[in-house]
């Protein structure tokens, strides 16, 4: 037979809860039962796998001390990583006995708490302990006390080696017909892997990496597929009907847009220029531009030239060729670009 106890207190020398599970350890190793213990305090960042250890028991103690209010954070992480990735199948035929003992108020309702919360995931119930104890010293001085103790971890015994049944409670049926946690079709074996990775920091620090990657991958791909003719067509219609050819120009400006997958490329040929949305091995001027700075320019609000000067815009390249961009397209009338 074998018990494993999972203590969620904070491992205080005055904790009492810490006296009663050590008694009820030495009784159970004295009827030959392996015992293994869990102090959660200490494996905070792998409670998510404890779930793995109930697979080799027959029984547990669930023991926590109620120090303000309730049963404490680590043995509800606990009960959590049992819910999520504990084999149900092998819970359903583990029993557990509730230590609970209270410095201030509570003991009695966090001893509930632990069964109720251990019926629901579909184990086995056994008496438990629970009581207030202001001064963990009071068990030296009480033969009384320390018997309710070895009595439990022999009845616990008993009930184990017996496999002593239980009626039926209303919280099985209530989970078989509200449960609220999905099915996924998981192994036990999956599970355990499962809660493996979601313990493992560097683990789901790269998933949560490699799921943005992805995220901005589809964004991008949807994108190119849903605003094609956005991508291909935005503001080169307003440089075509804009444009006036100066003699003597030649140039290739590449206009960097925020929000824009691809920059915006212009190459001027004396009389006539052409427009696309692409990337080019070299450029006589770079320009990358807000997309609200290019909205302005396009609608006759601004000038390249003056966006340059309020610093707008930043500019890589000829500044006499950025500075025939407002002579090249004339969304302005009148004597804008000296």
């Amino acid at each position: 037979m074998k018990i494993n106890i999972y203590y969620g207190g904070r491992g205080l020398i005055d904790d009492p809860t810490l006296f009663v599970i050590n008694k009820m350890q030495s009784v159970l190793e004295e009827l030959h039962v392996e015992v293994e213990r869990f102090n959660l305090y200490e494996q905070k960042n792998s409670i998510t796998t404890l779930p793995q250890s109930l697979k080799s028991t027959d029984g547990i103690i669930l023991a926590t001390t109620v120090e303000w209010h309730g049963i404490g954070g680590y043995m509800t992480q606990f009960l959590d990583a049992c819910w999520l990735y504990g084999d149900k199948e092998k819970i359903s035929k583990i029993y557990m006995c509730p230590i609970v003992m209270s410095t201030t108020y509570g003991e009695r309702e966090g001893k509930l708490d632990l069964s109720v919360a251990w019926e629901i995931l579909g184990g086995l119930p056994c008496s438990g302990i629970c009581g207030y104890i202001a001064d963990s010293s009071v068990f030296e001085r009480s033969e009384n006390y320390n018997n309710i103790i070895e009595k439990k971890a022999e009845n616990m015994y008993r009930t184990i080696n017996q496999k002593l049944e239980s009626l039926p409670a209303s919280n099985q049926a209530v989970k078989k017909m509200v449960s609220l946690t999905k099915n996924i079709d998981l192994t036990p074996q999956e599970s355990e892997q499962l809660s493996m990775y979601a313990s493992d920091d560097a683990y789901v620090t790269q998933q949560k990496e490699d799921l943005q990657d992805l995220t901005a991958l589809y964004k991008f791909m949807m994108g190119a597929d849903d605003n094609s003719n956005e991508v291909k067509e935005e503001y080169i219609k307003e440089f075509k009907d804009h444009f006036t050819p100066v003699p003597g120009i030649n140039a290739v400006y590449k206009m960097i847009i925020d929000g824009k997958k691809k920059p915006l490329i212009i190459e001027v040929n004396g009389p006539s220029a052409e427009y696309r949305y692409g990337n080019v091995e070299e450029c006589d001027v770079e320009i990358t531009i807000p997309k609200d700075t290019m909205d302005d320019i396009v609608y006759a609000r601004m000038t390249f030239q003056r966006a340059f000067m309020g610093g707008l815009i930043k500019i890589k390249g000829d500044f006499k060729i950025l500075r025939a961009l407002d002579q090249l397209f004339t969304f302005m009338e009148g004597d804008q670009y000296v």
